[in-house]
């Protein structure tokens, strides 16, 4: 396995809707101040050149936080960027074909609904689970709310570690405790806060509590 569990706990997804007059890194470099453990860099309407550009950037300044990156769908992208790996939908290019593309040793998140999908990823090779959409979401708003007792059997039914997505919010991130998910990645919930810095280090705490059982205590905040 290409990442650690602990990792995968606050999984940062970004989004250009809420930039507010500021730039994507910006926002971003915020986020990983705030804690924020793994990022993937999701980008629908940049040209392949735009793309590439903004992800050598943000990759650099990841490794700067000691933090993950990987790219959403595009195989390409990720490999000519030296980013860490990529995260692929069940419509997406399989497990075996990223990996020979990308090699051994980067990191390739799926997808997974099911337990049969995750069961097959696992298989196939698959560095670790996001799914949902555990909540309603505007992001994919045609996607029909993940039971969170299937959560819970997907996360029972694998070994590699299990991200919620879809929906997560400060308000209703504990209705999750208990479903055996390792982290939780989240779009609005901090990209579209007044306060970036101030949500991620929030929902950081929040989701410590849930998953290890340690309360975070917040100096000068």
């Amino acid at each position: 396995m290409n990442c650690r569990k602990e990792q995968l706990l606050l999984y940062a997804v970004t989004d250009r809707s809420w930039l507010k007059g500021e730039t994507l890194y910006g926002q971003i470099e915020k986020a990983l101040k705030g804690g924020v453990t793994f990022l993937q860099l999701r980008e629908k309407e940049l040209s392949e050149e735009e793309f590439l550009k903004e992800a050598a950037e943000v990759k650099k300044l990841c490794q700067l936080y000691h933090v993950p990156f990987i790219i959403n769908d595009n195989v390409d992208i990720a490999l000519k960027s030296g980013a860490d790996g990529v995260h692929i939908g069940q419509g997406d290019m399989g497990v075996k074909e990223a990996r020979k593309i990308l090699g051994p040793d980067k990191i390739i998140g799926v997808s997974a609904r099911t337990v049969e999908q995750a069961k097959k990823a696992q298989e196939e090779g698959a560095d670790y689970l996001g799914s949902g959409a555990v909540f309603h979401t505007g992001t994919k708003g045609d996607a029909r709310p993940l039971d969170h007792e299937v959560l819970k059997e997907i996360c029972a039914s694998v070994e590699i570690p299990v991200v919620a997505i879809g929906g997560i919010t400060r308000e209703n991130i504990r209705q999750l405790q208990g479903c055996g998910m390792d982290g939780a990645a989240v779009v609005s919930a901090i990209f579209a806060q007044r306060d970036i810095e101030g949500a991620a280090m929030e929902l950081k705490g929040i989701l410590r509590e849930m998953i290890t059982g340690e309360e975070t205590v917040q100096i000068g905040k």
